[in-house]
């Protein structure tokens, strides 16, 4: 098997979420790391997926947001400062990868499945071959214990709790 993995200076993992029910926030991940395991990426034959996030390198360009979403009110990055995926199955449909595998985020493991979009390969200027993907999908924070939140006299929340995450991930192969 052959492992790919992500390139950091052209991939993202962002985040949105809806605040008092009439802006979004929008947010991104520094610091991550993705893996595949496969005998070939554009097919995902007997593909393993691997992902960690961490969570201290949130960004939302707000920095007393940021301290309050690694706070015990959200994140408790003291307590749990990644957040990793370890897929069990993965399918491929034309351009569609589904990849159904264990989440864990604030010390909460759910199973979740994550379609993936296969945009193509190219040759980057040193040579090496790179493939790109995208991912767009809802997570229920509240699921992952992450249930801060105040109640407005409009009757709304202040933060939804329905987030968009959102990655663009760019592999290859990984280097000996």
């Amino acid at each position: 098997m052959t492992t790919f993995v992500t390139d950091p200076a052209h991939s993202e993992v962002g985040f949105q979420v809806k605040h008092m029910m009439v802006s979004k926030v929008k947010g991104y991940f520094e610091d991550f790391h993705f893996e595949v395991k496969t005998n070939n990426l554009e097919t995902f034959e007997d593909a393993e997926v691997h992902a960690e996030i961490d969570v201290n390198s949130i960004s939302t360009k707000n920095k007393d947001r940021d301290t309050h979403l690694k706070s015990e009110d959200f994140f408790n990055v003291e307590k749990n400062p990644k957040i990793t995926f370890k897929s069990s199955n993965v399918t491929k449909s034309g351009d569609t990868v589904s990849v159904t595998g264990e989440t864990t985020m604030n010390g909460i493991t759910k199973e979740m499945t994550i379609d993936l979009q296969y945009n193509g390969k190219g040759t980057n200027p040193w040579g090496q071959e790179v493939h790109g993907f995208e991912a767009e999908f809802t997570i229920n924070r509240e699921a992952f214990g992450l249930t801060w939140n105040q109640q407005l006299e409009t009757g709304g929340v202040l933060v939804s709790k329905d987030v968009k995450a959102q990655l663009e991930l760019q592999f290859s192969e990984k280097s000996e």
